[in-house]
């Protein structure tokens, strides 16, 4: 990574907004690799940077491909893949918020409704598993000292849905992890897994952000209070949250930081997403708006591309 963009970046005060570049926690790797699989492409991250003014990425991953590679691509080519982007990132004076997204691209945990009331399946893992200790380990270390990166511990935890059969993974108050049936997520199992994530990161890594999301999909932020530094508090918010039960997510933002790790929508949804961009400026909240390559896409065909915003888009844009 540029050393003197980092410097830049280390010393700057930088009000971070942005959006999301998903890709990378689905990726199959072409033959050259997980960047051309997922049309990742300096002039696509310098376009978000530089073209749309964002102050940071937030780069959904998959824990698989971090520590074992796929299809014959290893681990260590998955994650030069994100020292690239990240390069990228930062030589446009751009932070990267590493997302652990997904635990692979197989593993179904039940299945959701959408806004249509189809049901999908849903590979969004509701609690961390052994293998996310060994994780963020690894990347601990790997960008220990990378200013320009911070780590968002897990995107949306959340009550393991009724069809999910695979097993939940609890924190136990010695530190041991446990197997547990139970469907129920709540403040005290996903803090006690945030906790002791935090802890193993500092290990490694004593300085860097650290985002740690709330309860509900990450949308409730009650009860997630973590007593180390250089915490930032992540909520989601979507046009399903009613603008009545924000407060579940923002109340908080006068007494810790809090960010807006995710919101979106379609041309439906300007209202709602204008009330909350004005609610988050008035605010001073940082965020990263959902997502420049999946639904509810910011810009028309990224991997075209044609990066001409959607009505949304331009709304955030507008903001950016």
């Amino acid at each position: 990574m540029p050393e003197k963009i980092c410097a830049a970046i280390k010393t700057a005060e930088v009000g971070l907004r942005g959006v999301n570049r998903s890709g990378l926690e689905y990726v199959e790797p072409s033959d050259a690799g997980f960047l051309s699989g997922a049309g990742l492409n300096l002039e696509e991250i310098a376009h978000i940077c530089l073209g749309w003014r964002c102050s940071v990425l937030r780069l959904p991953f998959n824990q698989a491909s971090a520590l074992y590679g796929k299809n014959g691509h290893s681990a260590e080519q998955y994650l030069s893949a994100i020292d690239q982007v990240i390069s990228w990132a930062a030589s446009c004076c751009c932070y990267t918020i590493l997302d652990l997204q997904w635990f692979d691209t197989e593993t179904v945990y039940g299945c959701c409704r959408d806004s249509s009331g189809a049901q999908l399946p849903n590979r969004v893992p509701p609690l961390p598993n052994l293998d996310t200790i060994s994780l963020w380990d690894t990347l601990a270390l790997r960008y220990r000292d990378e200013p320009a990166v911070l780590f968002d511990l897990l995107n949306e935890p959340h009550p393991r849905c009724p069809d999910d059969r695979n097993t939940l993974y609890l924190v136990a108050p010695g530190g041991e992890i446990l197997q547990s049936n139970s469907h129920f997520v709540g403040p005290q199992e996903w803090l006690a897994w945030a906790t002791f994530l935090v802890s193993r990161v500092r290990q490694q890594r004593p300085t860097g952000l650290i985002l740690v999301g709330g309860t509900n999909w990450a949308f409730d932020l009650r009860g997630i209070r973590i007593d180390a530094p250089n915490i930032v508090y992540s909520a989601h918010i979507y046009p399903n949250r009613k603008p009545s039960t924000w407060w579940k997510a923002i109340s908080r933002s006068n007494q810790v930081p809090v960010f807006i790790g995710e919101w979106g929508g379609t041309e439906r949804d300007l209202a709602f997403g204008g009330r909350l961009a004005n609610e988050m400026r008035s605010r001073g909240l940082g965020w990263t708006a959902w997502s420049w390559a999946d639904h509810p896409h910011l810009v028309q065909s990224p991997r075209a591309p044609d990066y001409t915003p959607t009505a949304f888009g331009e709304m955030v844009r507008a903001e950016l």
